[in-house]
């Protein structure tokens, strides 16, 4: 057999996910000793796949001041789990139940005066004050009120606020290219989003925290830390910039491992895999994965994703299916239950994320935020762990 990892030696399930929390506190108090100052950790999207929960309170146990979320569920899932820190939720459609989020102590983002308006309807029938921060859409055409829209959402909050129906807590805004550090559109979106603090200042929203920078901000660029950044994948161990996350004391967190089903010996020229876009030279020793695309492993990472078996990295052969995919092995000895890594940290010789997205021409935020389906997820280390 070949040769076995710390990590692999405790594969009892077919296939997992394993988080390091102590790699998610370690990253987040590296984060937040660079910047010297408030840090948002962004737990969404299931914690970008390591866990809502567990990644929320890894974050905390590492000096994160706050939480940030983009729907309403994931706050008061976690209001519902102990969670107690200062938490912002920013993606809200008409008609969300305001209510409960301000009777679970959640600050809302809003982008729109229809959105104030709703706010203050909650406000208003709760009997209690909305804690809001409002969203300027500085240059990323996404979320957020337009330069020509923003004077008068400021103006309506600064009206609700001087009412006692909300408190205006952040003004916030979200870069187009932090991956790309000279790229000219930061400079243009700082600028947009200085002015509009300005003018929310003139308004009297003098109290409200400025936040702009996310992961690849917080690393490379200090003059948009503003008054807190708001970092997230790279509180993960993962590089925003899509180079070597040691390089800022940083570890990735998540291993994804599964288990051999099934081996078999063929002879050269077989079809491997629907469509047999993949034949050995010679023969050869084929291994099943009972993984595929229901579970996340890209259906694109056939003949081009690495994964590390039988002391090796080896690149898929043929096509992922819905729930397996195979590897050629060749003469090295391998048996069914051996175990397969897909990625991991990189330290004892398993691809990483960015590798596997180099090799697919994505980004490792979707490889880990996508992994699921029949993984089970197991947890190592105890930062968060009550």
């Amino acid at each position: 057999m070949g040769s076995v990892t710390q990590v692999q030696q405790v594969l009892d399930n077919r296939a997992e996910v394993v988080v390091d929390l102590d790699a998610i506190a370690a990253n987040t108090a590296a984060l937040r000793e660079r910047v010297g100052r408030p840090l948002m950790a962004v737990v969404k999207a299931d914690g970008y796949g390591h866990g809502l929960v567990p990644a929320a309170r890894a974050t905390l146990a590492g000096g994160a001041d706050a939480l940030g979320v983009t729907v309403l569920e994931e706050a008061l899932a976690l209001r519902a789990a102990g969670v107690t820190a200062p938490l912002l939720s920013w993606q809200h459609g008409p008609g969300e139940d305001y209510a409960a989020a301000l009777a679970a102590d959640v600050e809302l983002s809003v982008n729109a005066e229809w959105a104030l308006t709703e706010v203050v309807a909650a406000a208003r029938a709760t009997g209690r004050t909305a804690r809001v921060q409002l969203f300027a859409d500085t240059g990323l055409s996404r979320e957020g009120a337009t330069p020509e829209a923003w004077p008068r959402l400021v103006a309506a909050a600064a009206r609700a606020q001087a009412d006692g129906e909300l408190v205006v807590t952040g003004l916030w805004s979200h870069l187009a290219y932090a991956d790309a550090p000279t790229h000219p559109t930061i400079g243009r979106q700082v600028q947009v989003f200085e002015e509009a603090v300005a003018l929310a200042r003139r308004a009297g929203l003098t109290d409200a925290r400025r936040h702009l920078a996310n992961s690849a901000a917080t690393i490379a660029l200090p003059e948009t830390w503003y008054d807190q950044v708001r970092p997230g994948v790279a509180l993960y161990g993962l590089d925003p910039l899509g180079g070597d996350p040691a390089q800022y004391g940083l570890r990735p967190a998540m291993t994804v491992q599964a288990r051999v089903a099934l081996t078999k010996r063929v002879p050269a020229g077989t079809g491997v895999s629907y469509g047999h876009t993949y034949s050995p030279a010679a023969e050869t020793t084929l291994a099943l994965v009972p993984v595929g695309y229901a579970d996340g492993v890209p259906r694109a990472a056939g003949n081009r994703a690495p994964v590390l078996a039988a002391g090796a990295q080896r690149t898929i052969a043929g096509r992922v299916c819905m729930d397996q995919f195979v590897l050629d092995v060749g003469e090295d000895p391998i048996a069914p239950g051996d175990a397969v890594v897909l990625w991991g940290p990189g330290a004892e010789g398993e691809p990483t994320a960015q590798q596997w997205a180099d090799a697919l021409d994505t980004i490792h935020y979707e490889l880990v935020t996508r992994v699921g389906g029949r993984f089970t997820r197991r947890y190592v280390g105890t930062a968060g762990v009550r």
